[in-house]
């Protein structure tokens, strides 16, 4: 008999210590799933490569300093995506006429070093799955691929991709 009440008193204080323990911290199941989540958040958070930060901005060809004098231009808005890919979106002018090319892409960093710059790559969904090359240098993007005239299918009117643009100091006016 005094087995059973020693039993029913130790279990009687672990209940109302385990009680008085859950009030005085205060912590809830969704004060649980609210860290949790700030965890998961700051753990996904990513940090671009050097290169990658360096290179974000947008681009414009040779006409565009002129474009209000009527000349065609592309330009080229590279933004992060991930801590070594960019986004790549290839608009031509479409405020007076019919804009000449369209592209959008990820790109991949391939590799840099002073000699060549930073380049980036991406697969080109055109019939012959070509490469396209993004080499950035000195503020100037060049656009290339080993196919001559892969970067021909994204333009109309004998247009094309590949050539050189130069970083804007602002962003890129499409209108």
């Amino acid at each position: 008999m005094i087995q059973y009440q020693r039993r029913s008193v130790f279990s009687t204080v672990l209940i109302c210590a385990s009680t008085v323990l859950i009030s005085v911290t205060g912590c809830s199941y969704s004060d649980l799933n609210q860290m949790d989540n700030t965890v998961k958040s700051k753990a996904t958070a990513i940090v671009q490569t050097p290169a990658v930060q360096k290179i974000v901005g947008d681009y414009a060809s040779n006409g565009y300093a002129t474009r209000k004098q009527g000349s065609d231009w592309v330009g080229v808005i590279v933004r992060a995506d991930g801590a070594a890919d960019i986004a790549i979106k290839v608009r031509a002018r479409s405020d007076v006429k019919k804009p000449t090319c369209q592209f959008d892409a990820k790109a991949t960093l391939l590799g840099q070093d002073d000699a060549h710059g930073i380049i980036f790559q991406t697969k080109i969904n055109n019939s012959n799955d070509s490469m396209a090359f993004f080499q950035f240098k000195e503020d100037t993007l060049t656009i290339d691929s080993q196919d001559k005239y892969a970067l021909n299918y994204f333009c109309s009117g004998g247009g094309t991709l590949a050539g050189n643009y130069e970083k804007l100091e602002g962003d890129l006016e499409l209108n």
